[in-house]
């Protein structure tokens, strides 16, 4: 394995440029699939990675429960300068997972505190709570293809009519692509490696700007989602600490929203299948696919030559 092995770990590095790039240049919806792919792929081989090392560095350890033949001297000299590292990584996979398993523990801890505030409420599309404290997110539902959009009655009776249509169509936007799975990947993805935390970042901002085009279509009016947005945040910034959590998609808070505002008062974005290699976007995406690309190939490396390594090692 040697050093190769390692290299999964620093390779999400390599997806920094192409994050705020994707974030200005690219369609929101490519944006966001892009990003979102990588992290996932990156945060699963640097997962190998630290488990792998695991392997050898429990091998190492005094009374442990694996086969004798793993922690002979042939197996030492097979995997050079990975048995220090191998202990360094029995405590970083498990913080990797115990962030892991509390990130899901509180995704689901938030969906069921939204759903208990809808008991009692008709089962429509969009519940309406009365509620003092503007605020309005999709909250996606199991066994049901759409899920519902959750306002407060404080929200609606700030906004427009033309403001509200805006607001439904983004929050329906939300749950029609799924944006919860992107925001819950790029989010375990960054608990997994650190260096995968600008793509979180960037995630969260295309996902928004994602249903605000899609909103924008519906409305057919650019002008009147930017205002919507501008507005809903003014309202909910008298109000902080109010609404879902970060677990769910809403529509004033997540996103820098000047920005936001700004691209809808431009014109719509264009979607490109992939960037021509001859730009600073297209750079940044290449190398991004690149260093996926490397990093897949070095945690499928290591393993099969763990495999062969410990499998010639274990008595039969």
């Amino acid at each position: 394995m040697g050093v190769f092995v390692l290299l999964p770990l620093v390779l999400p590095l390599t997806a920094w440029p192409v994050a705020r790039l994707a974030e200005q240049r690219l369609h929101p919806r490519t944006a966001s699939w892009l990003l979102t792919v990588t992290a996932a792929v990156l945060a699963l081989c640097s997962t190998v990675c630290l488990a792998l090392l695991m392997v050898v560095g429990t091998a190492q350890l005094p009374g442990n429960p694996l086969p004798d033949g793993w922690s002979d001297d042939e197996v030492r000299e097979a995997v050079p300068y990975d048995e220090i590292a191998g202990q360094a990584a029995i405590p970083a996979l498990l913080t990797v997972v115990s962030g892991c398993g509390r990130l899901l523990w509180r995704h689901h801890r938030v969906r069921r505190r939204a759903e208990r505030s809808l008991a009692g409420l008709p089962r429509r599309t969009v519940a309406v709570l009365p509620d003092d404290a503007p605020y309005a997110y999709a909250l996606p539902e199991r066994g049901r293809r759409r899920g519902r959009v959750v306002v407060s009655s404080g929200m609606l009776s700030r906004l427009a009519p033309a403001e509200r249509r805006a607001l439904f169509a983004h929050e329906r936007a939300h749950l029609t692509a799924r944006h919860h799975r992107f925001l819950l990947f790029v989010q375990l993805a960054a608990r997994a490696n650190p260096f995968l935390r600008p793509l979180r970042t960037a995630v969260s901002y295309t996902v928004e700007r994602w249903a605000d085009e899609e909103a924008a279509g519906v409305v057919r009016s650019r002008r009147t989602v930017a205002r919507a947005i501008g507005r809903a945040a003014l309202i909910a910034g008298a109000a902080p600490g109010v609404g879902p959590g970060p677990a769910l998609a809403g529509f004033a808070a997540p996103g820098p929203v000047p920005r936001r505002v700004a691209a809808l008062l431009h014109p719509a974005p264009t979607a490109h299948a992939w960037p021509s290699l001859f730009t600073a976007v297209g750079v940044a995406v290449w190398t991004a696919a690149a260093g996926t690309a490397i990093s897949a190939l070095s945690s499928a490396n290591s393993a099969v030559t763990l495999f062969l390594v410990l499998k010639a090692a274990t008595p039969l």
